[in-house]
């Protein structure tokens, strides 16, 4: 029994040296320490012995927590990598739109030209280069010193701004170009009421009283076939005015003209639809031209028969006289009489209607009265030379005969004229197969001598 204490107290000792010898080692393994994402530093041991089962346990501990702080920070290494790089694309396109905005700023100061805006215009571009060049230097040294998130917020608002910009710019320029073109309008527009006035006032030269002056050298011994053709080439113009005017009266109250003039010219065939004025002029003339062979071109007054002196003094009476004037001045007079009596016979109850919406015009002129308007001047006119063409006939013959020709008939030279150019119809002889249309104007004889009608032509087909 004694022989076996002092074993069990050498097995003592052997135990706590062990247990010793485990101590010291712990405290001599190395230690390392690693960052976590809060920012504070954790000291991780690692035991240089692995034949214990308590040191493996704590091994693989500490390695499972380096692995998730390393994941973690390559992870928002990345993030922010990209933020920058997409916080630089949107500052390089931003100033993209910049220099956009401000080189169309820069081409519009150009035209009209404007210095100060044209220097603003070219700094700007620099400041966007500079600003384009620094930002490349600071990216290539990997000196990017800026926040991802107000980056690219005030990268879309300088993109915004330009954008704006240039949509002024546009704008501007629009409305630049808008006022060119109205400025070439109105430019135009003049000229076209100059060229209208010009033409008023050669239509008005050529369709004024005055301009009969050129008969005042007439005398009535002198008389002779000339004198009535004269008055006759004045007159017939006088006609086509007043047809072209109410032509466009038509117009004005959107009547189909087609069928006004095939109403006027019995459905006539028309080489071309401006030969419809042919139809206008020559219910015009024939209305205005009937009775003009008798002696009483005008209501009469008395059934003495007036001789050739006194339609002479008819003529002098009325060639140099506003036909407004003398009608005004004289509601009775046999000119007056035969004035309402045209204007009855031409202008139709209907189209007076259609043409000014009312009668006010027709009701005045039966009650004695004459309308001051345009319309009807134009009427009072053609009436008064109409009226001196029929004084010019009587004063050189008392025999003065009118014709037509019917629709139909062959053309023939001794008779008749065409109203049409020798490229617009078939004239070529009495032989051809062209027959008469309708007749514009009557065909007049003076004593002997005759004067051919005007005619407008058709094919025989037709």
């Amino acid at each position: 029994m004694e022989t076996l204490k002092p074993k069990s107290s050498i097995r003592s000792k052997s135990k706590i040296a062990r247990t010793f010898q485990k101590v010291c080692s712990l405290r001599s393994a190395s230690s390392t320490k690693v960052s976590s994402n809060n920012g504070i530093g954790i000291c991780v041991l690692k035991s240089r012995n692995h034949n214990f089962d308590d040191d493996e346990d704590d091994g693989d501990s500490v390695f499972d927590l380096r692995s998730t702080v390393s994941s973690r920070s390559a992870g928002e290494t990345r993030d922010r990598r990209r933020a920058v790089l997409e916080a630089v694309v949107a500052k390089i396109f931003a100033s993209a739109t910049a220099i956009k905005a401000a080189y169309a700023e820069l081409q519009m100061a150009q035209r009209p030209y404007d210095n100060a805006a044209i220097q603003a215009a070219d700094q700007a571009v620099v400041d966007e280069l500079k600003a384009l060049s620094e930002l490349k230097r600071s990216f290539l040294k990997k000196e990017l010193n800026l926040s991802p998130q107000v980056t690219i917020m005030l990268a879309e608002i300088q993109e915004q701004q330009s954008l704006m910009r240039t949509y002024e710019i546009t704008i501007k320029k629009l409305e630049s170009d808008v006022g060119e073109k109205q400025s070439k309008i109105d430019s135009m527009k003049k000229k076209l009421n100059d060229a209208v006035d010009f033409n008023k006032s050669l239509e008005k030269k050529l369709t004024a009283s005055g301009s009969l002056s050129l008969f005042d050298n007439f005398h009535f011994h002198n008389l002779n076939f000339s004198h009535f053709v004269q008055i006759l080439s004045y007159t017939l113009r006088s006609i086509r005015g007043f047809a072209k005017t109410m032509v466009k009266e038509m117009e004005s109250s959107q009547w189909d003209l087609d069928a006004a003039a095939a109403a006027a010219s019995s459905a006539a065939v028309f080489a071309k639809p401006s030969h419809r004025c042919f139809a206008f002029e020559s219910f015009v003339a024939g209305k205005m031209l009937e009775n003009f062979d008798s002696h009483n071109f005008s209501p009469p007054d008395s059934a003495e028969k007036p001789i050739r002196e006194h339609f002479f003094n008819r003529f002098k009476n009325l060639r140099s006289i506003d036909p407004i004037q003398y009608l005004t001045r004289n509601p009775s007079s046999a000119f007056a009489r035969f004035t309402r009596h045209k204007y009855a016979s031409v202008v139709h109850a209907k189209m007076e209607c259609s043409f000014f919406g009312n009668l006010n015009q027709r009701k005045l002129v039966n009650s004695g009265g004459f309308p001051d308007s345009g319309f009807f001047a134009a009427f009072a006119e053609m009436a008064k030379r109409i009226w001196l063409l029929h004084c010019m006939a009587f004063s050189i013959s008392e025999n003065v005969t009118v014709f037509q020709l019917r629709r139909g008939c062959r053309f023939s030279e001794v008779y008749m004229e065409s109203v049409t150019s020798a490229d617009e119809s078939v004239t070529s002889g009495e032989n051809s197969g062209v027959r008469v249309g309708f007749t514009v104007v009557p065909g007049f004889k003076i004593g002997e001598t005759l004067i051919q009608s005007q005619v407008y032509l058709s094919p025989a087909g037709s």
